[in-house]
């Protein structure tokens, strides 16, 4: 049992902290504004961004071809003459690729595809009396195309995670995209991962103009019916603007990790989880929630130790000092009122029995349970989509999965006996909506009927 935080010891942690730590303190009990205000994710797109993607669109929208060639041959430095990769060099990245990756490319793929095999959906149909028939028809999409990020660093996980959905879900097209560098040669991580995926079609250019491109469609690049997966703010904002154009996944955000961890925690796990989402940017959001003062303080000193040793140390500390946090609660079950405020992309659970308090968490992307279950797992390898709502649209969104490739049909089959049963309702509930003609559609088929 974690004793009371006393006023003097809130005040000598926080003064420590301030003084000298990356990582903020706060209380929720007495700092439930100023925590509410530093953690704020709302989206947000500077005017200027919106000023370049928005003409970047229109000039898709208006040259295509022409246009997509003068922006990728800008921001790539490649004038494309091909702008697909070639399946000799798809073919020739997965065998040079090493062994025992392509292994864990395998496994991991299996994986993914047998949790998403779970998550399909079946059309349904039910008869009820005088033969009518209700029922839905679930079909797949025909055309998407999913964005792979290649440019600072390409993640063949990202790959795996949206092409796995799309498949199960019994699309027939899949086009993939990813910028390449300036000579035209695309990751061949990505590659690799595309091979092991069994996906052979990938165009090699990004940003605003790839998702221009597939959404209004050019001479050279299909129009798709929807488009998934990560990229920078001018994606991000691009897919938002195109919305309507064609459907997509979501507006992802920076990264972000909640943990909530009571005194039997290990604080080397910890400050390692927080590290692993605050190297992503300068914008990844990690935050630990704990009952326990002497957690607290370990997490805080271990996490300024080994802050050092790692290869983007100044982005991880930057990215602590401007959206981690460290929250000290009176108990766990208002850490998990914490954790429910944030609604956070990731959420880990370091306590002693995690189960026990997954009821009372009401807004998460992915839960991991227990400490070795770190958000590592989830990322790579275990099955569920890694694809997560962020910045707080947990409470309304979620991960990406077979349901995002499908859509829904409603099929309705009435008979003449049912119609003329319901049919005067009908009518007189169109006429208090004052639609005369949808009224006498049912009418005049109750007067064929007498």
């Amino acid at each position: 049992m974690n004793r009371l935080i006393t006023l003097g010891e809130r005040f000598c942690i926080r003064k420590n902290i301030k003084k000298n730590t990356v990582l903020r303190l706060f209380t929720y009990a007495g700092e439930k504004p100023e925590l509410q205000r530093h953690l704020d994710r709302s989206v947000t797109f500077e005017p200027e961004v919106r000023q370049v993607v928005l003409e970047i669109l229109k000039n898709i929208e208006d040259r295509g071809d022409e246009a997509l060639d003068e922006y990728t041959e800008r921001f790539q430095g490649y004038r494309p003459g091909e702008i697909t990769v070639s399946k000799d060099m798809i073919e020739d990245a997965y065998r040079g690729a090493d062994k025992d990756f392509i292994a864990v490319l395998d496994e991991a793929y299996a994986n993914i595809t047998a949790f998403h095999e779970h998550e399909s959906e079946k059309s349904f149909f039910c008869e009820g009396e005088n033969r009518v028939i209700l029922g839905q028809r679930v079909t797949p999409l025909e055309r998407v195309m999913l964005y792979v990020p290649g440019g600072k660093a390409a993640y063949p996980s990202s790959l795996l995670m949206n092409v796995v959905p799309a498949q199960v879900a019994g699309v027939k097209e899949i086009f993939l995209t990813t910028p390449c560098d300036s000579d035209g040669r695309v990751s061949p991580h990505i590659l690799a991962a595309a091979h092991v995926a069994g996906v052979d079609t990938i165009y090699k250019f990004g940003g605003a103009q790839a998702v221009g491109a597939f959404a209004f469609g050019t001479e050279r690049v299909p129009k798709v019916d929807k488009i998934t997966g990560p990229g920078n703010k001018y994606v991000a904002l691009a897919k938002k603007e195109v919305f309507g154009h064609v459907s997509i996944d979501s507006i992802a955000g920076p990264s972000e990790v909640v943990v909530i961890a009571d005194d039997s925690a290990d604080p080397e796990f910890i400050v390692l989880d927080l590290f692993a989402q605050s190297e992503h940017d300068l914008d990844a959001s990690s935050v630990l929630i704990t009952d326990s003062v002497e957690l607290a303080e370990a997490v805080r000193k271990l996490a300024d130790d080994m802050v050092t040793a790692m290869e983007r140390a100044d982005i991880i500390r930057q990215a602590l000092h401007a959206n981690g946090a460290i929250v000290l609660t009176k108990d766990i079950r208002e850490a998990c009122e914490v954790s429910n405020m944030i609604a956070p992309e990731h959420l880990e659970l370091h306590v002693r029995d995690s189960w026990e308090i997954l009821p009372d968490l009401k807004h998460a992307g992915a839960i991991f349970m227990g400490s070795y279950s770190c958000e590592s797992v989830g990322d790579y390898f275990a099955g569920p989509n890694h694809t997560l709502p962020t910045n707080g649209t947990a409470r309304f969104f979620s991960p990406l999965s077979v349901r995002d490739f499908v859509k829904h049909t409603s099929i309705i089959s009435y008979s003449k006996e049912q119609l003329a049963l319901s049919g005067d309702k009908i009518a007189q509930f169109a006429d208090r909506e004052n639609l005369q003609a949808h009224a006498e559609a049912v009418r005049a088929r109750l007067r064929k009927l007498q």
